[in-house]
């Protein structure tokens, strides 16, 4: 059976010292970005909401960062720069052994809430 997590802090803390400090920072900056998020664990990985809906999921694997869905190229985000973290379905990939890019993902996370707030309208 899946493990089974109460929270992202719950989540993040069963994680390496060194992924907790990656997805940590990931999640502060996430919350920067999208106005009024919420938290919560969706398909038992940390989820950042937005008025109650789903926006983003990430997750620690072995080797990289996980983020779903596939963030969108966009406003000051180009799809070159997006590319070569793609992974085979659109997701985003971020290996540990490389710098994690937070301001790129800020900035496509940017892009995400820019297109859904202007789904509300």
């Amino acid at each position: 059976m899946a493990e089974q997590f109460a929270s992202i802090d719950d989540y993040i803390s069963r994680l390496p010292d060194d992924v907790q400090v990656i997805l940590e920072e990931l999640r502060h900056r996430l919350r920067k970005v999208v106005p009024d998020s919420g938290e919560t664990i969706s398909y038992q990985m940390p989820t950042i909401t937005m008025n109650g809906d789903n926006l983003v999921t990430f997750a620690g694997w072995k080797k990289h960062l996980g983020i779903y869905p596939p963030l969108p190229a966009g406003e000051n985000v180009a799809e070159e720069e997006l590319a070569p973290y793609r992974g085979e379905k659109g997701n985003l990939k971020f290996p540990y052994r490389e710098p994690i890019p937070y301001e790129l993902i800020q900035r496509a996370v940017g892009v995400l809430v820019r297109q859904r707030l202007g789904d509300e309208d």
